[in-house]
């Protein structure tokens, strides 16, 4: 079945923009930039590999702790998907130049007065057979 307001095209790129904006300020440990794309609200909830973070003043300390990363990451299978104008969802699998693991993110993104916030994630890595 079909919706006309999923995947409209307009929201589709602007979200992938973002979303790459987010990954440039995510390897470069931009701390302040990476605060911004979060929702400002304790609701917000972050899952990491080894982490969890509920609510914006626990992602401010974790961030704070976070050191500038020793490795890079290969993105693939980006998948966005969109829910009218205001809101979506982004998963993406990773490899680090630092794990034989393959990584994995997922993120629901809203449109808060024009500028997107991520509102949810998870990050997390397993053994990876190809």
């Amino acid at each position: 079945m079909t919706y006309d307001f999923v995947n409209l095209p307009t929201v589709v790129e602007d979200i992938t923009r973002v979303f790459y904006e987010y990954e440039k300020a995510l390897m470069c440990n931009d701390v302040v930039a990476l605060r911004n794309y979060f929702w400002d609200d304790p609701g917000v909830t972050r899952y990491g590999i080894a982490d969890k973070q509920w609510g914006i003043d626990a992602l401010d300390e974790y961030r704070k702790s976070v050191p500038f990363p020793n490795f890079t990451r290969e993105l693939f299978g980006l998948r966005v998907t969109t829910i009218g104008e205001n809101m979506a969802t982004v998963q993406v699998e990773f490899i680090r130049t630092d794990s034989p693991l393959r990584g994995f993110q997922s993120q629901t993104w809203v449109r808060f007065d024009s500028v997107w916030k991520i509102i949810s994630a998870h990050v997390s890595m397993i053994p990876w057979k190809t």
